[in-house]
């Protein structure tokens, strides 16, 4: 279907990657992996058509639509959330129109025998075949189905897609590009700023309705959910395996184990034979067998090892200083905006070690609970935060309250006290900013950087409740680990908000579900809540 050729990218002396060649075909779901860098995004564009390569081509069949959903849009504009997303069909809405304006010339006109009117009727013949083999669709109906599926209500279709927030906005790009039903999806990183349950639409949408997909993405779960072929990018080079994320990831173990088996061997054979050529030059007898051996030394080709991701995140919470039995307690707690109830009468108890996550669709009230615990809100009811708790808190946007004008170093330097202060290089070393780096300025971060920074910011104040509030945004899987590592040990009490179902897996030991104005506890892990609503959704299509 779509072919990449024999494609490089290189700048500034560096070859990101060369001689990459693969084919995309029809039901083929592809997740584009490898280390922050290593070109995944440069690939995505690349064969998407928004960038050219260096040298090699794409190849595709004229009449194939491949959508393209960034992981930053800029996009601006005054339509409504609806107007919008109808978009999608803007060329078969066109292609309506151009149709019935010919057929009113021809009714109109009276050159029948010009060459203009034999065009119009070509043209009109071209269009109406292709415009008849598309089947009939309720558009409004279809783009209904698509932006409620992503989470909107019927309210917000009227309203303008500058009152969204750039996560809602990514949904309305998303909603256009479901409803192209294009040959070929190219998604990078889909799932930021998704609840639970857009997510599963999403993937249920992809599963079922997509054809060819290429996906990067963080999101463990969703990845091994959607796809059935994994590339690698790496060192320069793509890896190409028919298999889902998990398994390609025991594929490449055994991949390196190979590789560092036939690299050892040959390094032994070169030092063997260099041992020899070192011990016999200049030997008369041995003058034949030494040139020999330098010039099978010459046409040895490198046996590389794929590199390994050695940079590691050391990530250890200070202990906590010990907090009452019940750190937060909420009784009848309500809160409305104008005539806009967010929840009512909602009851919460989180005892001291406890880890719990706040799950449900956006807009349901879980940030809006948390700054009613951080007092930022007012609020009906009662709450109350517990004796001697020491709350560490990490907003949604925590990222971008860093101030871009002040060095790595220096927005650490200016909050650490005492001891940390001779430390802050070790510390930053820790969290992968090393040598030069701590002097770059933070608005030339990427969305990681900065969240490994704030991350750092939380660490040097011993707190003994923290609450996250969607903190593995943009963080790769590798360092989500090893903070879901750091979170597991932490000894104090954990209150999570995230859409992430691989990271809350095996960390949070309760869950209370927000939606339909309520504040639901459920006593079981992230695993059993999700059979729970899945068994629950499956009743109310019975009814």
């Amino acid at each position: 279907m779509i072919t990449v050729n024999d494609i490089a990218v290189e700048f500034g002396g560096t070859t990101l990657f060369s001689e990459v060649t693969f084919a995309i075909n029809e039901n083929d779901k592809i997740a584009l992996m490898g280390k922050n860098g290593a070109g995944k995004s440069t690939l995505l564009k690349i064969v998407a058509g928004e960038s050219k390569p260096t040298r090699g081509s794409i190849s595709a069949p004229s009449d194939a639509v491949i959508a393209y959903l960034p992981q930053h849009l800029l996009t601006s504009d005054n339509c409504t959330v609806m107007e919008e997303a109808s978009k999608a069909f803007a060329d078969v809405l066109n292609m309506k129109n151009e149709i019935d304006e010919i057929n009113e010339q021809l009714t109109i006109r009276t050159d029948y025998e010009s060459d203009a009117y034999m065009k119009l009727i070509e043209r009109v013949s071209e269009l109406s075949e292709k415009f008849y083999a598309i089947e009939e669709v309720n558009y409004e109906a279809e783009v209904e189905k698509v932006l409620k599926g992503l989470g909107f209500e019927r309210e917000d279709f009227t309203r303008l897609t500058k009152e969204f927030s750039g996560g809602w906005r990514m949904r309305i790009e998303l909603a256009k590009i479901l409803l192209k039903k294009p040959d070929l999806i190219l998604l990078d990183e889909p799932t930021n700023h998704m609840d639970i349950e857009s997510i599963q639409w999403l993937e249920d949408f992809l599963i079922n309705s997509a054809k060819a997909v290429m996906v990067i993405s963080h999101d463990k779960t969703f990845v091994d959910n959607i796809t059935n072929r994994t590339i690698e990018v790496t060192m320069g080079k793509i890896y190409d395996y028919k298999a889902v994320y998990s398994e390609y990831l025991e594929l490449r173990k055994d991949r390196r184990i190979h590789q560092q088996k036939a690299f050892d061997e040959q390094q032994k054979f070169i030092a063997d034979n260099q041992a020899f050529i070192d011990r016999f030059r200049g030997t008369f007898s041995k003058t034949d067998a030494v040139q020999s051996r330098v010039r099978m030394l010459e046409k040895i080709v490198p046996i590389e090892v794929d590199e390994v991701d050695t940079s590691a995140l050391k990530l250890k919470f200070p202990p906590s200083p010990r907090s009452g039995q019940y750190p937060v307690v909420v009784e009848e707690l309500s809160k409305k905006y104008g005539d806009h109830v967010v929840f009512k009468d909602a009851n919460m108890v989180i005892e001291r070690g406890q880890k719990v996550a706040f799950v449900g669709k956006n807009g349901e009230g879980k940030s809006t609970m948390i700054k009613a615990i951080m007092k930022e809100i007012e609020f009906e009811g009662k709450l109350e935060v517990g004796h001697n708790s020491q709350i560490g808190y990490f907003a949604q946007n925590q990222a971008s309250l860093l101030d871009g004008e002040m060095t790595i170093f220096e927005t650490i330097d200016q909050i650490a006290v005492g001891d940390v202060r001779t430390k802050i290089k070790d510390l930053l070393g820790a969290f992968m900013f090393k040598g030069d780096d701590i002097q770059k300025k933070v608005k030339v971060l990427s969305g990681g950087e900065k969240t490994r920074l704030a991350m750092i910011k939380l660490l040097l104040e011993p707190v003994n409740v923290l609450i996250l509030d969607e903190p593995t945004n943009h963080l790769d899987m590798k360092t989500k680990d090893i903070i879901k590592d750091a979170l597991r040990d932490f000894d104090g009490t954990l209150i999570l908000v995230s859409h992430d179902r691989d990271f809350l897996d095996g960390l949070a030991t309760k869950v209370f579900e927000f939606g339909n104005k309520r504040v639901k506890e459920h006593f079981e892990d992230i695993k059993g809540f999700l059979a729970h609503k899945k068994m629950e959704s499956l009743k109310e299509i019975e009814k």
